[in-house]
């Protein structure tokens, strides 16, 4: 079944060449974001060089094999923290780990660090956070553009429901 699936998304051209089917995501063994352990952390160290962490987890994720997946937000967001607590959670955080190499980039109030998401072509404001940017390290092409911002609203999803969307691109 999955395999016939993996075909069909083939065909349709929802895998790019050379890259093979998506995983399904961990069971989450939480149901809300309420059972997440307090406090949320603030994942976005507001000094770092952006562009140096970038390139240093590009090269590790090319070496490695995995996507790269910049988060692009800010401390103030609590979108973002859900987001981040989320993928820490141990069921999520070994799934992401061999497919992903993350790397956290503080975007402040839409006015630092925008060169990261000009670099794939987003030259026009986010529209919102947790913005991600999902990369195949080989060829640097971004591969869910048109949906970068689509966990603006984290806090409505489920636990589960994040962790499908972030299962979605194929390693």
């Amino acid at each position: 079944m999955i395999r016939k699936a993996a075909a069909a998304a083939l065909i349709l051209g929802l895998i790019a060449p050379g890259l093979s089917a998506a995983a399904p995501a961990p069971k989450m063994a939480i149901d809300s974001f309420a059972q997440l352990e307090t406090p949320l952390p603030y994942p976005y160290d507001e000094a770092a060089d952006a562009d140096a962490a970038v390139a240093k987890a590009k090269a590790q994720a090319k070496r490695a094999g995995r996507l790269l997946m910049i988060d692009l937000g800010g401390n103030w967001c609590g979108d973002c923290r859900i987001l981040a607590a989320t993928i820490e959670r141990p069921e999520l955080k070994a799934f992401l780990d061999r497919r992903y190499v993350i790397v956290s980039v503080d975007v402040g109030r839409f006015d630092k660090n925008l060169q990261i998401p000009a670099r794939y072509g987003i030259t026009s404001r986010l529209e919102g956070v947790p913005a991600l940017l999902i990369v195949d390290p080989k060829t640097d092409r971004l591969l869910d553009a048109g949906r970068v911002s689509a966990l603006k609203d984290a806090r409505h999803m489920t636990p589960q429901g994040l962790a499908d969307w972030l299962a979605q691109w194929p390693k």
